[in-house]
């Protein structure tokens, strides 16, 4: 289900991309850090459900607030003259790998357990075959 969600996902999004016009270079810093700033939000969205703590008000909530504070520190950092949204590009990453680290690990020993759980039923058969 999940796997038909991401290809209807991703069949959308290259429609749209196709079809929408070009963003202008004045408007692309925003965008990248919105775009961050969400994907950051999304992973800690997989974290939270991993862990069973996720809740949909704080992910909604964080998914908004982080873009907008994000965006906002672009624009005064435009106003300023200075590369404000660096920081906030590095905390983003930052958290995104850190998120990415712990759902990687979640699936590795997912699957390391099963496959344990496999060779142990396997040894089980074969002793019992002796």
């Amino acid at each position: 289900m999940v796997f038909i969600a991401i290809l209807i996902g991703c069949i959308l999004g290259a429609i749209v991309g196709i079809n929408v016009p070009t963003i202008s270079y004045s408007y692309s810093s925003y965008l990248a850090i919105a775009i961050v700033a969400a994907l950051d939000s999304v992973f800690g969205g997989i974290t939270g459900v991993l862990k069973r703590e996720f809740d949909f008000k704080i992910f909604i909530s964080g998914f908004f607030c982080n873009s907008i504070l994000s965006i906002l520190l672009t624009y005064l950092g435009n106003k300023l003259d200075v590369d404000i949204y660096l920081a906030a590009i590095v905390v983003f990453v930052g958290r995104m790998f850190l998120n990415l680290t712990i759902i990687r690990k979640y699936y590795i020993d997912k699957w390391s357990k099963k496959y344990q759980e496999y060779k142990d039923r396997r040894k089980t058969t074969e002793k019992q075959n002796l």
